[in-house]
């Protein structure tokens, strides 16, 4: 490309560029032009670039720019829906698969349950068998405490245990209470959890640039198995991701919850057994509401 060309982009949007050049829509329409490269040669496009005149490739060079901005924009739109994809939430006729997926979960927290249950009744216990318990303990937590309620992926099964631990703990409802929580947190809590969620997001957002990558290997084989290793990149990035936001989303609930009672003058709980009976009724309140004379609300102060 010309060197005038290049100067004529000007110092600004040449910052923007390198600040933007490896997003995975960056990435994803390079491979693109990498591919068709790889099957028609250089020399088709060093000679169209020669042939045409700096205004032309100028216009081209925006225009590139634009549509990775715009495609950008437009995938970001599905961070939410692939996540549920790959939490497992997926249509009826992948159910068969889902339910047998969900079955593999199961004999897995059962082998490890079982394993965990031998070694905690141990005395002697070796140093090898200490690490292989606290890493199972850790791997246990990660699903939901109810076998019916698990998930066909380990993912699902990350953010179903941390929806469902508020309600075993404190007797609240993650999915119901959490909207109420967060406009109560500190400035400082919702940052971290922002900043963990958007590594989630950002995860999901990779696999699915990654999946649309395959579209490539109609020029280039090479296409299909970067787009298989981004896949399973982004999905490993998801469930430590996933880890990170569940373990700030329950420690919110363990620290901030009282909050949320003295915020809609519900009774402090006394004790853990109180706790969780307040706790359930406060969570059918905020969903249905009710017109019972108990429990009396806490004055104003």
């Amino acid at each position: 490309m010309p060197t005038k060309f290049l100067e004529s982009l000007g110092g600004k949007l040449a910052e923007n560029w390198a600040a933007n050049i490896l997003t995975p829509a960056f990435v994803f329409w390079m491979g693109g032009l990498l591919a068709w490269v790889w099957r028609f040669g250089r020399k088709p496009l060093e000679d169209w670039l020669k042939q045409q005149p700096e205004s032309l490739l100028i216009a081209v060079t925006v225009t590139g720019l634009l549509v990775i901005a715009v495609s950008a924009f437009v995938v970001q739109r599905f961070d939410l829906s692939v996540l549920r994809f790959l939490e497992g939430y997926w249509s009826r006729w992948l159910q068969p698969f889902r339910r047998w997926m969900i079955q593999q979960q199961e004999q897995d927290f059962k082998r490890k349950d079982k394993r965990w249950q031998t070694l905690a009744d141990e005395k002697d216990i070796t140093n090898e068998e200490l690490e292989e318990y606290v890493t199972l303990d850790g791997q246990l937590m990660q699903f939901p405490s109810q076998i019916n309620r698990f998930m066909p992926t380990k993912l699902g099964n990350i953010l179903r245990a941390a929806e469902s631990r508020p309600y075993d703990k404190y007797g609240l409802d993650a999915v119901i209470c959490w909207s109420r929580l967060w406009l109560i947190l500190p400035d400082g809590v919702k940052k971290e959890l922002q900043e963990a969620r958007s590594s989630l997001n950002t995860a999901a957002r990779f696999w699915l640039w990654s999946l649309l990558f395959i579209v490539w290997a109609v020029w280039a084989w090479w296409a299909v198995l970067a787009g298989l290793l981004g896949m399973a990149f982004a999905y490993n990035w998801a469930v430590d991701a996933a880890g990170v936001y569940c373990s700030l989303l329950e420690s919110a609930f363990d620290l901030y919850r009282l909050e949320l009672y003295k915020s809609l003058r519900w009774p402090i709980p006394i004790n853990p057994k109180q706790e969780r009976e307040l706790g359930k009724q406060l969570t059918n309140y905020l969903w249905r509401g009710s017109d019972d004379d108990r429990p009396i609300f806490k004055p104003l102060q």
